[in-house]
């Protein structure tokens, strides 16, 4: 038998209060989940994936194989963007989620909770991303990445300019929340936040990758994945953006993030070949 809509949409309203009032455990339980499925995946790719790939397949084999998997990620969130973005609007029945979500999460969640993700919100801060760009900058610099350096400053400085003017676009007005521990301003389609410690955060894990040891590699991934979900989670725990500003956030910092880890690649084996 299939529900009308009216039922749909209130059994879905009736999830997102649930949620809103296990918050903390379902962050926990999801985090949980994310780093174990990454901590897998990375090492089934770096002991067994990589290694016969690189020994078995010529040098175009592996470009195709790097160029395809990058252009699958850039589609798949930018997909995920575009379906998030076409489904805003008053009586839309994402924003009806994201509006019971917050609600429950403000009534539900104590205030010892809401202060320490309003200290972990601070890891995504524009200005502690600056500090950041400009100190990995210097590092690999002086390293004599210069190359990388370049790269690393245009992926955080493009995401920097262009997240405002996505904002601009779809002039979404940002949740309800008194618990004066975060204030913000601006509009809030997608996560300003979430989009830069997508992308800083990502970026510095692709420069682990490039510049330490392999033992190195899976930790990186798997403290860029752990940073990146708690900051993104922080903005719904502290009710200054709606989860789906947060999960369009993901989307299109990876789809960004996918871009220019391409377009470095790509790059590196050209000059390589010359």
């Amino acid at each position: 038998m299939r529900w009308s809509p009216a039922v749909e949409t209130e059994a879905l309203l009736a999830i997102a209060d649930w949620a809103g009032r296990h918050a903390l455990p379902l962050f926990l339980m999801l985090l949980g989940a994310l780093l174990l499925t990454v901590g897998v995946v990375g090492w089934l790719w770096q002991m067994h994936v990589w290694p016969r790939a690189r020994d078995g397949l010529p040098q175009p084999a592996l470009l195709l194989l790097g160029v395809g998997t990058g252009f699958g990620a850039l589609v798949a969130a930018a997909k995920v963007f575009a379906d998030i973005a076409e489904r805003l609007g008053d009586g839309e029945r994402m924003s009806l989620l994201d509006e019971a979500l917050s609600l429950s999460i403000r009534q539900h969640v104590d205030i010892g909770t809401l202060q320490v993700f309003a200290v972990l919100t601070h890891l995504g801060d524009a200005a502690l991303l600056t500090v950041l760009a400009l100190a990995v900058a210097a590092l690999l610099w002086r390293r004599g990445r210069g190359a990388l350096a370049l790269a690393w400053l245009l992926a955080l400085g493009g995401n920097a300019l262009l997240i405002p003017l996505l904002k601009r676009i779809f002039e979404r007005v940002r949740p309800l929340h008194d618990h004066g521990l975060v204030s913000e301003i601006g509009f809030s389609f997608p996560s300003g936040h979430t989009a830069g410690a997508t992308v800083a955060y990502g970026m510095l894990a692709y420069v682990a990758l490039r510049v330490l040891p392999d033992r190195w590699h899976v930790p990186a991934v798997l403290a860029a994945t752990a940073l990146v979900f708690t900051i993104g989670s922080s903005r719904v725990f502290l009710q200054v953006h709606f989860a789906s500003d947060v999960l369009a956030g993901f989307a299109w910092g990876l789809a960004w993030l996918a871009v220019c880890m391409l377009s470095v690649e790509l790059s590196r084996r050209y000059r390589l070949r010359r």
